[in-house]
């Protein structure tokens, strides 16, 4: 408690320590040289955050920084913002806080150009509330969830690109949705413009998105098998090879962290493949090239070329290539009731194939998205608290700039829009919120810019939409001359062929490109591509060709390839659609309380510790970051409640130092007024202190800086008047307890010595005195012992006189029984430790050891052997019993008879074979036999005319036994067994047996059974042992010869057995050789 208590102690600002300056509202003199060179100082000094008011910069250090442990989490946890120096956790636990305490709903908006590292702030950012937010398996798991998603968006989402290894191609809005608590229930995810372009070709220098070199990379041989991909990427021409691997990026290992945060997130493994599927797809597809075909009416027509990947790509999505190949010949064009089919040439096939990459990863990613939302969305009804994450693109100004280039510039305009009108509100509201005068502040405001691109009559987007939408020859020059007729004389508008005369000899204009004049600066755009682009058109042809498909994801990606609902209405254009997309996202934010954070590239060479002053200064100029700093200053440049401000400077006035006992207003009215500080430079508000000039408080701190070292002059002479004071104070007592420690060791002593000479006395005359008492004692007993030895010799001598005689008559026999004890007691002992184990089958047995033993020795073997049994039988359950007196009785009948015998001993009598009970196969059959069945096998039935078995089910019941077809279940024949009057089998190792009838009886009537079978010693056995437990019957008949007779209906024929193996096999075979005979042939035993 001690400890948290002082940590709580501790006061420390964002002026203490502070390098440069920590806030530009705070930096004098304001221009663009002093706010450059502060971030420079603040940059060599790794200090990568610095404020503008509540706006973070954030600087990309190109390295790993100790800034983002969870040490600094805890340190920025709870704490006022401008408590410590500036970090982006500071913002987030501003917004966090102001979300779950007084909530209201939050956004972080992180722009900046590609490669400032607004990616990197995103992910701080989540991490950084999921660490401070609360705990628990569910609110972990929603965590884990929001966190996850975004390796998956990165895969599919980020490129390489010569300004950043890792370049979101594509705007992300995360809406992280909150309960009353602050806990995390889900997320809302909206993606604008990804930069399908990007599929199809690349600049040099850059790569495509990640996921295809990762799947390549990563994925296992069998994944790669299967999606008929092979690991080398100069075999695909969607991929650029001169940057297919970068430094610092292992895309086998991303792949691996993407597959498994697609788990975490919810996708299903099948899902996955899909996904996989569709990405092998989109590079078959880049393969596929085309020929041209000369047609009678002169026209050339397109052909594929090696139509192997287009195969591949057809069976990856299940699409018949037939279709897919006319898709990419023709074109069908419908208006009203009429169809037209046009060929295309190879222009125009390859159009189609490119358009159809760029739609068929487009829509995926959009899918994907849509999965993750479905997966991270909050499952509960009420009301959420909602935090939103814009982690969107910069404005670009290259040298070769496009439609891309347009949007998302105009996409800026409007985030620059907001972000001046938000930032003025946000000091209206606390002006007013304080009782502060509030005065208009005179700044650039770019709504006409905003206006000239997105005017439903004039402006540059309707324009280039009714442009596409007219019939007629549609170009992007005639969209250029519309633009040049209309917006002329609009100020933020240049053209070489404008009707403005000013510009006609502008040189640096070429005549296929316009100019914008954007808040960022001046913008060239070429004109080439806009009208396409915009279109983004897909041939209905491809469209319907891959809602054919069986894929399983295709009709959800391509619904307007449905058949049955033809549009012909033309789709929306891309301006269009991202013009609202941008609209509803600009109305989600202004619903909500904003936070900024900037992000700025330090160099183009994405290296450590490079500062280049022109890059950074065109960042400043476009982020409008000087224009921020005079809006946030325009008023007052510094404000703060009246407690910390009377806290940090009460020792700048006596009054108030060292505490001040009354309202801290009056307290900071009385220090001011202490510091002859000008009424005009502050001003009184209903909480904060509002200081107009940075000066006056950079004075305020130079003062408090002397002040501090005089302070710490008084603190020190004290402390170390105190420390000398303490120190002889302690010298003082020290000396008083070694002179008392002293006087008590000498008395000790002096004590000890006179102890000691007493002991050596008294124990001299103690010796003396003990000696002469010993002399006595010894000499007394002495005398004793003299005197017991005489009367022992006395009395021994007495005794032996009067046994002698008694001993010369008894002696003998009384020894000779005593040793006869002592060998019997031996004998005993010795077969306690010799005794043999309790196998009944032990025949070991000790050794006689004496001849006069060998009765007692035989009938204790007999015994111990009887007794050993006795215990072994105990052991037995009613099962194993029934085993063993079934194997006693086969070893009655057959051994020593039947050469088969030995090898049946080891195996155990398992009765029902075919699991008859529990087969569905034999289901009816088990339904015929009504009794219960103690054995079922597998037999085959000889055949008197050619010696060659059937394969039937052999039954037994109680009363009965079966025969029935292996195939179909169905009985063949039932006989009871007192119909049975004997068994014939062979002396020999074969499975044969004939079954007897009664002659005259119903089941005799097609004569005996000669059958064979593996287990003919266990059904012989189960026979016999049936039959003798059957009630007042004999024994069944077991004739075991190597020749017998079976009666087949009318006729007798003689089964003979003969040794001699048959030529193929090692089975006994039976064979015919006349009507009277059949001959078995048995192999002979080895």
């Amino acid at each position: 408690m001690g400890i948290a208590h002082s940590k709580m102690e501790v006061k420390t600002s964002l002026l203490d320590n502070m390098i440069g300056v920590g806030d530009m509202v705070l930096l004098e003199p304001l221009n663009e040289d002093s706010f450059i060179e502060n971030l420079r100082k603040r940059f060599d000094h790794n200090e990568i955050y610095t404020y503008i008011g509540s706006v973070v910069i954030s600087m990309n250090p190109y390295r790993s920084l100790s800034i983002f442990t969870p040490e600094k989490v805890e340190e920025y946890r709870n704490r006022n913002f401008y408590e410590l120096s500036p970090h982006i956790y500071a913002l987030a636990d501003e917004a966090y806080r102001s979300l779950r305490d007084q909530d209201k709903d939050q956004c972080i908006l992180i722009t900046g150009e590609s490669g400032a590292g607004k990616t990197e702030a995103s992910k701080l950012v989540m991490s950084y509330v999921a660490a401070v937010c609360g705990r628990g398996q569910e609110v972990n798991k929603v965590k884990e969830q929001l966190l996850q998603s975004n390796p998956v968006l990165e895969a599919f989402g980020n490129a390489k690109t010569v300004r950043n290894d890792n370049s979101s191609r594509f705007g992300k809005y995360m809406d992280i949705e909150f309960d009353f608590k602050g806990d995390p229930l889900g997320g809302v995810i909206s993606n604008y413009l990804l930069e399908k372009s990007r599929v199809c070709k690349q600049p040099r220098g850059e790569r495509n998105f990640h996921i295809f070199y990762q799947l390549l990379s990563g994925a296992s041989g069998d994944t790669l098998t299967k999606l008929k991909l092979d690991r080398d990427f100069s075999k695909y021409n969607y991929l650029s090879l001169d940057s297919a691997t970068v430094n610092g990026l292992d895309d086998a290992a991303s792949f691996r962290t993407v597959r498994n945060a697609m788990q975490i997130v919810g996708f299903m493994e099948d899902e996955v493949q899909l996904v996989l599927e569709l990405v092998a797809a989109v590079l078959k597809l880049g393969n596929i090239e085309f020929k041209p075909e000369s047609r009678v009416n002169g026209f050339d027509e397109s052909r594929v070329k090696d139509k192997n990947d287009l195969k591949e790509m057809c069976e990856l999505l299940g699409i018949e290539q037939s279709v897919l190949e006319r898709a990419f010949s023709y074109r069908t064009v419908e208006a009203k009731m009429e169809k037209v089919s046009t060929t295309l040439n190879v222009a125009q096939a390859y159009y189609a194939r490119d358009a159809l990459a760029k739609n068929l990863y487009s829509r995926l990613f959009s899918w994907l998205v849509t999965r993750i939302n479905e997966s991270i969305k909050a499952q509960a009804k009420t009301r959420h608290k909602v935090m939103g994450v814009l982690d969107i693109y910069g404005f670009e100004i290259f040298e070769d700039n496009s439609f891309e280039q347009f949007i998302i510039n105009y996409c800026n305009e409007k985030l620059q829009q907001i972000f001046i009108e938000l930032t003025l509100r946000e000091e209206q509201e606390e002006y007013v919120r304080e009782g502060i005068e509030w005065t208009n502040i005179e700044y650039f405001n770019n709504a006409i810019i905003c206006d000239l691109i997105e005017n439903n009559q004039n402006g540059i987007l309707a324009m280039l939409d009714e442009e596409c939408l007219r019939p007629g020859t549609v170009t992007d020059d005639t969209f250029l001359d519309k633009l040049n007729t209309i917006c002329a004389e609009h100020q933020h508008f240049e053209s070489r062929l404008s009707k403005n005369s000013k510009f006609l000899t502008d040189h640096s204009l070429p005549h296929s490109c316009f100019r914008i004049q954007h808040y960022a600066g001046k913008v060239l755009y070429r004109v080439e591509g806009f009208v396409d682009k915009n279109n983004d058109l897909l041939y209905r042809d491809l469209s319907q060709a891959m809602y054919k498909a069986t894929h399983s994801l295709m009709r959800q990606l391509f619904p307007e390839g449905n058949p049955a609902k033809v549009n012909l209405k033309r789709p929306l254009t891309a301006g269009f659609q991202f013009k609202a997309s941008v609209g509803g996202l600009m109305r989600n934010l202004q619903t909500k309380n904003p936070n900024y954070i900037r992000c700025i590239k330090p160099n183009d060479k994405k290296a450590a510790h490079i500062f280049t002053d022109s890059l950074v200064c065109h960042q400043v100029r476009y982020l409008g970051l000087m224009e921020n700093v005079r809006v946030r200053r325009a008023g007052y440049a510094f404000r703060q409640p009246y407690e910390p401000c009377l806290e940090r400077y009460k020792m700048l006035c006596k009054q108030t130092w060292p505490h001040w006992r009354g309202p801290a207003r009056d307290g900071v009215e009385v220090l001011l007024t202490d510091c002859s500080v000008p009424a005009e430079e502050f001003a009184y508000g209903r909480s904060k202190i509002f200081i107009r000039n940075p000066r006056t408080l950079f004075t305020l701190e130079e003062r408090r800086r002397a002040c501090l070292e005089d302070l710490a002059t008084l603190i020190q002479k004290i402390y170390r008047g105190w420390k000398c004071r303490t120190h002889f104070l302690l010298l003082k007592k020290s000396q008083v307890v070694v002179a008392a420690w002293y006087r008590r060791y000498a008395q000790q002593k002096k004590y000890e010595k006179i102890k000691s000479a007493t002991l050596v006395m008294q124990s001299f005359t103690r010796g003396w005195k003990a000696r002469k008492i010993l002399r006595q004692l010894k000499y007394e007993k002495r005398c004793k012992e003299a005197v017991t030895t005489i009367a022992a010799y006395w009395h021994g001598t007495q005794v032996r006189r009067e046994y002698r005689k008694f001993f010369r008559a008894n002696a003998g026999k009384k020894i000779y029984c005593f040793i006869i004890q002592r060998i019997m007691q031996k004998y005993f002992l010795g077969l306690k430790t010799t005794v043999p184990s309790m196998s009944p089958i032990d025949n070991t047995w000790s050794a006689q050891p004496y001849s006069f033993l060998e009765g007692a020795h035989t009938e204790l073997r007999r015994i111990f052997h009887l007794w050993r049994c006795k215990k072994h039988r105990g052991q037995f359950t009613e099962e194993k019993k029934a085993v063993y007196e079934e194997k006693l009785e086969a070893s009655e009948i057959f051994k020593n008879k039947k050469a088969l015998y030995p090898s049946s001993v080891s195996q155990p009598f398992k009765g029902d074979y075919l699991e008859i009970h529990k087969n569905p196969k034999y289901q009816k059959l088990n339904s015929a036999v009504e009794e219960k069945v103690l054995l079922a096998d597998v037999v085959n039935k000889i055949n008197r005319a050619n010696g060659k078995g059937s394969p039937r089910l052999f039954l037994l019941t109680k009363n009965n036994f079966v025969l029935a077809d292996q195939k179909t279940g169905q009985v063949k024949a039932s006989v009871p067994l007192p119909d049975l009057t004997s068994v014939s089998v062979s002396t020999q190792s074969d499975g044969f047996f004939a079954l007897k009838l009664k002659e005259g009886s119903a089941s005799a009537a097609k004569g005996d059974f000669l059958l064979n079978s593996e287990h003919l010693i266990e059904i012989i056995t189960k026979l016999h042992r049936t039959w003798t437990t059957a009630a007042d019957k004999d024994q069944i008949n077991i004739d075991i010869s190597d020749e017998f007779l079976v009666q087949f209906k009318q006729d007798k024929v003689c089964v003979k057995f003969i040794q001699g193996g048959p030529k193929n096999g090692t089975s006994a075979a039976c064979k015919r050789k006349n009507n009277r005979l059949l001959e078995v042939s048995v192999p002979s035993s080895p």
